[in-house]
């Protein structure tokens, strides 16, 4: 058995005892205070339930505190004749509360006797059997409309069971309530029959017994006895309010004070026809004026308090139709069709981040991709997303998502050229951006690892670099011809000449686009804007092909691709065996759609097997690995090495300054089968 029920059936048997045992005034004064006490909880509970089936246990309940009351009654009773007194509780209220007047208190305890049993008893018993009959004679047609929703599919099996067993629930409580409630109206008279014993026998007790002469008697037992009946009175009276709200109380989304508020004080006009009504009762003589101004200003000031919310309520309301109405708006299904070009979302431990530093940071890219790349990043939408991790966060292109990454709030990730050593403590990861070796420390750690020669960056430096590397790998996916429109129109009011020439009568701006990306694809700035339209004014009336054009382009950026991988005026780099650039060139085949490579597959994979191997030879030495190719076979070459690793530069003599000191680092022959 649980020790809830173990301790409410011996709580029930107790108070079946407290009949029969006597108890001393201290225990008695400990009973009457928990009487009291549990009186208000009950009643607090009835006002706060939104339904009267949230408190089904309530009739059971009032049968319990009938019988507390009756065997307290009893208890005090016997204490009161045996003892002339009956603890401090009571004597108390006899004393103190009815102002130690015999006469006063008992006819404030008939008041509220009377009270609680034609009034508030009365009428609930009332509701609760009216509410019964309804109960009962609604629940054929309740359990049929359940049948026709069920066989009209609009609920479920299970939520039919639900609505069955509800329907059951209510018929039982009401039912219950209407019986409990006979226990209240049997408690009010037997409380006046009580008290009239209690003075009737105290005072032959008090002459008869103890030697009190009349008055003395009468004054000590009507005292004592008038201060139990309130004591017992008043915890009946709050029951029996409590047993009239839950019998009365419809169902509501909220309780018995957030309704009363809502349905009475929710109109301003009757508040303040109320407060001018107490104003003009200041006029009447002899009526005392301060409790009616203070009366009057309290109304007038909720009357103009409820004005103003009932209009920003109406303005809400007035809100929600107009976004109603623009949904409904069939022209509103085409923007769902829109998709931002950048998105950034993350889990809810990352948004203070999103309206803090790494808002910044975002300025801070758009910025620095225009001057590294010569593009303008579009905007990059950020918004949360409660499907990912709290520490988690994801970079989508126009839609799709390109990468994700792992964030610490409270730590600063280490990296370091080498692997992370065993005896640094943290949570080992991998940096997002790049794959690199990293372990997340606390702020603790932070000064020793940057000691050890780490590199230690917060968290929206790690974002912000993922979102980098993110940008700069897809920006030609990011250049629409929108976007080259702007870049033409940014040139043209500085060269109108050079633009008039070439668009639209020798290029239009989709082919410049696919030139424009075919660059940024290898990493090649655009910035320069002027001289890769020059040459495309130049080479475009006698090559249509773009990627042809995208190579003479390149060439022309010699300077700008010299200066991006040459160091100190040379460049380490890896050339192609004579056999292996014959085999290439030989295999370049030329349509009227354009030209492609047709290389036999097993030589393709045996140069590129020998190419991965020598750009990993390069790499593990701390050197790019750059690629250097005849001018004619470059674009097929760089096609061809795109299928093992996009991060292989691939660049011809001709994209080189002359003054390039140009170091072999690596050759790739053709292998072997």
């Amino acid at each position: 058995m649980k020790a809830s029920e173990l301790t409410i059936a011996l709580f029930v048997v107790g108070i079946v005892f407290l009949v029969i045992i006597p108890v001393p005034p201290l225990v008695m004064d400990f009973l009457l205070i928990f009487n009291i006490t549990l009186s208000i909880i009950i009643l607090l509970t009835t006002m706060y339930v939104k339904d009267s089936l949230d408190f089904y246990v309530f009739p059971s309940i009032l049968l319990v505190t009938t019988l507390i009351r009756l065997a307290l009654n009893i208890s005090s009773t016997r204490l009161i004749l045996t003892h002339a007194y009956a603890g401090g509780v009571i004597q108390a209220f006899g004393s103190f509360v009815i102002g130690g007047n015999p006469v006063v208190g008992f006819i404030i305890f008939l008041i509220i006797a009377i009270v609680q049993f034609i009034v508030i008893t009365k009428g609930a018993e009332r509701v609760s059997e009216v509410a019964a009959r309804f109960t009962l004679d609604a629940m054929p047609g309740k359990q049929m409309a359940i049948d026709a929703d069920l066989n009209a599919g609009l609920i479920t099996e299970r939520e039919a069971l639900e609505r069955r067993k509800q329907i059951q629930q209510e018929a039982k409580f009401y039912g219950a309530m209407d019986g409990a409630s006979k226990f209240v109206r049997g408690d009010a008279i037997v409380s006046i029959i009580v008290i009239i014993i209690n003075i009737v026998g105290g005072f032959i007790i008090g002459m008869a017994m103890k030697g009190m002469d009349a008055n003395t008697a009468l004054h000590t037992y009507t005292l004592l006895t008038v201060g139990e009946g309130l004591v017992n009175q008043i915890p009946a009276l709050l029951i029996s309010t409590a047993t009239g709200i839950i019998v009365t109380r419809a169902s509501s989304e909220f309780n018995l004070g957030e309704d009363i508020v809502r349905q009475i004080f929710s109109e301003p006009r009757i508040l303040k026809m109320a407060s001018l009504l107490l104003f003009a009762l200041v006029l009447v003589p002899l009526l005392p004026k301060l409790p009616l101004i203070l009366m009057g200003s309290l109304f007038a000031y909720l009357g103009f308090a409820t004005t103003k919310r009932v209009e920003i309520k109406e303005e809400e309301q007035e809100e929600s139709i107009r976004e109603l109405e623009s949904i409904r708006d069939p022209k509103k299904v085409y923007e769902l069709l829109q998709i931002d070009p950048i998105e950034l979302e993350f889990g809810y431990e990352l948004i203070p981040l999103a309206s803090g530093e790494l808002l910044d940071r975002i300025v801070m890219i758009r910025r620095q991709i225009a001057l590294e790349l010569g593009i303008v990043v579009p905007m990059i939408r950020l918004r949360d997303n409660i499907q990912l991790k709290p520490n988690e966060y994801v970079i989508k292109i126009k839609g799709n998502e390109i990468a994700r990454g792992k964030v610490y709030v409270d730590r600063y990730m280490a990296m370091t050229a080498g692997e992370i050593e065993e005896d640094v403590e943290g949570i080992r990861e991998r940096e997002p951006a790049f794959g690199l070796p990293a372990i997340w420390v606390d702020e603790n750690e932070r000064s020793k690892v940057e000691a050890r020669g780490y590199t230690v960056v917060d968290v929206p430096t790690v974002i912000a670099t993922h979102l980098t590397h993110i940008i700069k790998q897809h920006a030609h996916e990011l250049l629409g011809r929108q976007e080259v429109q702007n870049l033409i129109d940014n040139i043209k009011s500085t060269h109108p000449t050079l633009v008039e020439e070439l668009i639209p009568k020798i290029m239009t701006v989709g082919e410049v686009q696919k030139v424009l990306s075919n660059l940024l694809r290898e990493g090649i700035p655009i910035r320069d804007l002027v001289t890769i339209l020059e040459t495309l004014a130049d080479y475009a009336p006698i090559a249509k092909d773009t990627d042809v054009l995208t190579e003479y382009v390149r060439q022309a950026l010699a300077r700008t691709i010299s200066n991006r991988y040459a160091s100190g005026g040379r460049i380490e780099v890896i050339t192609l065996d004579p056999a292996v650039e014959q085999i290439i060139s030989s295999s370049i085949t030329q349509t009227e759609h354009g030209s492609y490579l047709a290389i036999e597959p097993s030589t393709a994979q045996r140069i590129l097997r020998n190419i991965q191997e020598v750009s990993k030879n390069v790499s593990l030495r701390g050197i790019q690995p750059v690629i250097l190719t005849a001018p004619v076979t470059r674009f097929y070459l760089r096609k061809l090495v795109e299928q093992i690793s996009p991060d292989i530069v691939v660049l011809s003599y001709n994209e080189l300054l002359p003054n390039i000191e140009v170091i072999s680092v690596g050759t790739v022959k053709l292998g072997e089968n």
